[in-house]
């Protein structure tokens, strides 16, 4: 991590975990471009050849990169404004279309905790805060698991991209608890006192296998704050004050479908899974510059005061994800695919170039991988119809 002096003290409990604030943007800026971790992690990417042989003229090269590219940043609103060129840019080439609805709903001076499925580990906030800046709105303060951060330059990156950190390779249980406090109350302040929006997932990890499903553990969290200073309050009040929307996107491809699958099929052939030092990585800039087909994002409604359970919140936040979540002709094709739910089948949008292009990807799947592959395309069919009927959506 940076060495810009953070740590919790009195006047800034959530030093730790919070994103950088604009007095520290320039410090972590200079710090990172002559991180050398960062430098052979660039060089490895964009100068493969001269990273083998002058690996410090690469160095040096990517070091005079990063700081023409941040020149000028003098704020977090700089930064996430070079943040947005590239998105803007990456939307244009990996891209067919992307479309917003419902957030015309929500007041534009209002914070909201965003809580929505989880399919890019990068992009799925990207989307939510480049939809709000396209809107003139603030963007929102984005919750990202400490797993995530094993190198310190991400950490910088993340936490310079208004990303605060979510604790998860603490061992004990007091050590959880407090931390969890800890981030229950950095997120309702953040909400109800600095009037500042915030993403969040509704379950820990991407769903690789399609199945969006909201974890009570995750509602339990974040009423924890307003539990502790009103201990009888009840959870519905807690859930009104955060001003909770529940946010669906969906990829008519996943550029990272391949390595789901393949991780699926070693936890269910092996019993495990065990990811390479910059898998993460290696998934962020595919998630990133893969080709994505139309992508959709919904807001869906406010969640109000009347819940008296972790349990009805994550069922009411999974109503609206599955039932705002688009249907691409991918998620069709795929279903037809494993011939094991015809009466679930809708082809009237499917045309020929779609299922030519399925065709296409389907044939660089490994036989042994397809079941797994197609599972992530046809599930969130199977969960919409079984949301429709009334059912519990169980496991596929």
């Amino acid at each position: 991590m940076t060495e810009n002096p953070t740590g919790a003290t009195p006047t800034d409990p959530w030093a730790d975990i919070r994103p950088y604030r604009d007095d520290e943007v320039a410090a972590v800026l200079a710090n990172l471009a002559g991180n050398r971790e960062l430098l052979d992690a660039l060089t490895r990417y964009r100068l493969p050849r001269l990273s083998r042989t002058l690996p410090w003229l690469a160095r040096a090269l990517a070091s005079y990169a990063i700081r023409r590219e941040t020149r000028g940043v003098a704020s977090v609103h700089d930064f996430q404004m070079r943040v947005a060129y590239y998105m803007n840019r990456m939307i244009r080439t990996s891209t067919d279309d992307f479309r917003v609805e419902g957030l015309e709903n929500l007041n534009a001076d209002t914070a909201y905790l965003f809580i929505g499925n989880h399919r890019d580990i990068s992009l799925d906030p990207a989307f939510v805060n480049f939809a709000l800046h396209q809107a003139g709105r603030d963007t929102v303060r984005i919750a990202i698991g400490d797993n995530l951060l094993k190198k310190p330059y991400v950490t910088d990156l993340m936490r310079l991209n208004k990303s605060f950190i979510v604790p998860r390779a603490l061992r004990g249980k007091r050590a959880m608890l407090a931390a969890y406090q800890n981030l229950s109350s950095y997120i309702r302040h953040s909400i109800v006192e600095d009037n500042h929006s915030i993403w969040m997932a509704q379950r820990e990890g991407r769903a690789k296998d399609g199945i969006d499903r909201t974890d009570p553990a995750i509602i339990k969290m974040l009423t924890m704050a307003h539990r502790m200073e009103q201990r009888n309050a009840p959870i519905g009040e807690a859930i009104a004050e955060l001003r909770m929307v529940p946010v669906s996107i969906s990829y008519e491809y996943d550029p990272c479908d391949l390595q789901k699958a393949r991780e699926l099929h070693a936890v269910h052939s092996q019993g495990s899974y065990a990811k390479s030092e910059f898998e993460d990585i290696q998934s962020i800039v595919a998630g990133i510059t893969g080709h994505k087909g139309r992508v959709e994002l919904r807001f869906g409604e406010p969640l109000g005061a009347g819940f008296d359970t972790p349990e009805a919140v994550a069922a009411e936040i999974d109503r609206q994800v599955i039932g705002g979540y688009r249907l691409f002709p991918s998620h069709y094709l795929a279903l037809e695919a494993l011939s094991d739910a015809p009466e679930l089948l809708d082809l009237s949008e499917v045309s020929d170039v779609d299922r030519a292009r399925f065709q296409a990807r389907l044939n660089e799947v490994p036989s042994e991988l397809r079941s797994w592959w197609l599972a992530q395309y046809a599930n969130p069919v199977r969960n919409k119809a079984a949301q429709l009927a009334g059912h519990d959506l169980g496991e596929t």
